[in-house]
């Protein structure tokens, strides 16, 4: 039986604010707890930790393939098991053999590019990806059966314990392993957070012949989705991967700040946003009911509440900065208003790039990406030879924001088609 409108709404309501609750309060106890770290850490050293987030954000990707994006749309539940066990199984063995070759390549003293600033740091990359890899394909069995309080519950984890460990090793002056390890011990302490209540979804048991066959059937995700999420994230962290080669760790600092604040709330609100909107669209789409009139109530709702805070920060994010973080910090504003125009489309874009897996379209926005990649390397190239950070950061987020703009009217056309098919 079709569950009536305003059921429907006040269901979709009441599961992003449980996400969002958790993603709030995980931002609070940030910003909260940046107020101290900035003035015991330094930009350098804020430059070093974002080049080794940037590896980690990279890793991810290839240590579960994007399969944890198949456990929300598979046919039944026994699927959806099945597909996470598969993922589960890949992201040890990607962490395992990743471990192995940065030992490796650590001991013989090769480690590659900007990795080689790292150092014993290298080492804490594996565990960080393992534990990353294993939270997203927890949180997406519970997306699959909406149940969204314990992904809430270990946000909340997750930012407390690394805010927690990042000032102790600060006061302890464990300047440069204190964010990595930080960031470590906080995703771990999250993953045990999810793994405890794993059990109240009274799971299917499968074999191992159920999940090869279910990694099989969705091998788009690995294929376009992976692709695609590898392109964007390597494309989106050339700022720290490449800038760092040719201009000052103080500036890219400042950057990595600005940044941080700029689109760590939009990538985590996106994904409490996406998830909540991934599963409802899905089960629209099974149940063959319209999707266009949900995507727009949440464009309309979340643009009223962002459009506000960008003019804000137009106006206000130098003074900001400085009064939280210090004098240190002095310039992170101007890079602010940079990414401005990107933050605000981001909003909007980030949340629904579920969309191209519900219309099998990977093989496009694959495509996109691989077009910002070469868009980003253009503009990044043009800021370096002419010698200006500012300029190649200015371009970045300019090529960033047209794109992202064609990808949000891709998306729109692309609910719109399957509305128009349902009423045929």
């Amino acid at each position: 039986m079709r569950m009536p409108s305003f059921i429907r709404r006040f269901t979709l309501v009441r599961e992003s604010a449980t996400l969002l609750s958790g993603k709030v309060a995980a931002q609070v106890i940030t910003l909260v707890a940046y107020l101290v770290i900035t003035r015991l850490y330094t930009p350098a050293d804020y430059a070093l930790f974002s080049i080794f987030y940037s590896f980690i954000e990279i890793f991810v990707i290839l240590s579960t393939c994007k399969y944890e994006m198949a456990v929300v749309v598979a046919r039944d539940a026994d699927e959806s098991v099945a597909v996470s066990r598969f993922a589960l199984r890949l992201n040890t063995v990607f962490s395992a053999v990743l471990l192995a070759v940065i030992t490796v390549l650590y001991l013989c003293d090769a480690l590659p590019g900007k990795s080689s600033q790292l150092g014993l740091l290298a080492l804490l990359i594996p565990p960080l990806v393992f534990f990353s890899g294993t939270s997203r394909i927890y949180a997406s069995l519970y997306n699959r059966w909406h149940r969204y309080g314990p992904i809430a519950v270990s946000d909340v984890v997750n930012a407390l314990s690394a805010a927690l460990f990042k000032i102790g090793f600060g006061v302890a002056g464990v300047l440069r392993a204190g964010m990595p390890l930080s960031a470590v011990l906080g995703q771990a302490l999250s993953n045990v957070a999810l793994r405890l209540r794993l059990r109240t979804l009274s799971l299917p048991s499968v074999g191992r012949d159920a999940a090869v066959a279910a990694a099989h059937r969705h091998r788009n995700f690995p294929l376009y989705v992976a692709s695609k999420d590898l392109a964007n994230t390597f494309s989106a962290n050339l700022p720290f991967l490449l800038l760092a080669f040719y201009f000052d760790q103080v500036e890219i600092g400042l950057f990595a700040l600005a940044y941080t604040f700029t689109f760590r709330p939009v990538n985590l609100l996106n994904s409490a946003f996406e998830r909540v909107l991934y599963a409802r669209a899905a089960d629209l789409q099974r149940s063959r009911q319209p999707m266009a009139p949900t995507i727009w109530r949440f464009l309309l709702a979340v643009n009223a509440v962002a459009l506000p805070i960008g003019v804000a920060l137009w106006f206000f994010a130098e003074p900001l900065f400085v009064f939280c973080f210090s004098e240190q910090w002095t310039g992170c504003g101007v890079y602010v208003r940079m990414l401005l125009p990107w933050f605000l489309l981001s909003l909007s874009t980030m949340s629904l790039m579920f969309i191209p897996n519900l219309f099998s379209s990977q093989r496009i926005e694959f495509a996109a990406m691989l077009v910002l990649l070469v868009l980003r390397v253009v503009a990044l190239a043009v800021g370096i030879k002419m010698a200006s950070f500012a300029l190649a950061i200015h371009l970045f987020a300019v090529v960033s924001t047209l794109v992202v703009a064609g990808l949000l009217m891709w998306y729109l056309v692309q609910v719109r088609r399957y509305d128009r098919l349902l009423s045929c």
